[in-house]
């Protein structure tokens, strides 16, 4: 989430060209959006049991629940001239357009359901969300978007993490054991790493990519974000 920050940032200030950062997620996490109540979210005992941690980001946007390898995260760092006479909604669309172009190749038909998810005739299977960035000096600056996608998430224990998560599937009348919430593992049929890469490939055939890298700098100041900021329990725990 820092080094999300800061690569925006970077853009933003002109010090970085648009980026394309796939990454994921060390540990088990619990990330939940800018303006949400962490008590409102969260039952920190379910957390607590299986070694969750949560972490607030700097966009908007619902909880999302991570464990290593079962979700496909990316990042979009670029400049907001980019969306310009964009309205909020289509802007979500439009940055997304190349992963509805990749999920058709892979044999899936997906679409935006405003204001921010993907989804298919068997439902969800990602959710976005954006924080503008202002530029030095409060020009033009940055939009970050990142995107969290299903691969195989494991329903049950999402359930005991995420109070609104137990909520919605209660409401479906959802109570069988050791469900999996698993849309582009069983809709793709290919490995998680196959679907990232063919995603990869989508972009670079569409927009053309070349490898970066992030820089000693960019990291270091990420890492004292992450120790003074997004680790702090008055970041965290704040009341929106």
């Amino acid at each position: 989430m820092a080094l999300d920050e800061v690569l925006t940032t970077e853009v933003a200030a002109g010090r970085r060209p648009p980026t394309l950062r796939v990454w994921e997620w060390g540990a088990p996490a619990v990330i939940i959006g800018s303006f949400q109540s962490l008590g409102n979210e969260v039952d920190p005992e379910g957390a607590g049991r299986h070694g969750i941690e949560v972490v607030r980001r700097i966009s908007g946007g619902g909880a999302m629940f991570v464990e290593p390898g079962n979700t496909i995260t990316y990042s979009l760092s670029v400049p907001e001239a980019l969306v310009q006479g964009l309205s909020f909604q289509d802007s979500y669309a439009y940055l997304d357009d190349w992963v509805l172009g990749a999920l058709g190749e892979m044999g899936i038909r997906a679409w935006y359901q405003p204001l921010n998810d993907i989804t298919t005739d068997q439902g969800k299977i990602a959710g976005a969300a954006q924080k503008r960035v202002v530029g030095p000096d409060g020009g033009p600056g940055a939009v970050l978007h990142h995107v969290t996608m299903a691969y195989d998430i494991d329903a049950d224990k999402m359930l005991e993490v995420l109070r609104i998560g137990r909520e919605k599937l209660s409401d479906k009348g959802t109570k069988s054991a050791k469900k999996r919430v698993d849309p582009l593992r069983r809709q793709t049929g290919l490995p998680r790493e196959a679907v990232i890469d063919r995603m990869i490939e989508s972009f670079r055939t569409r927009y053309g990519l070349t490898h970066g890298k992030v820089t000693d700098e960019e990291l270091a100041r990420a890492q004292e974000s992450a120790r003074t900021k997004f680790t702090s329990s008055q970041w965290t725990a704040r009341v929106p």
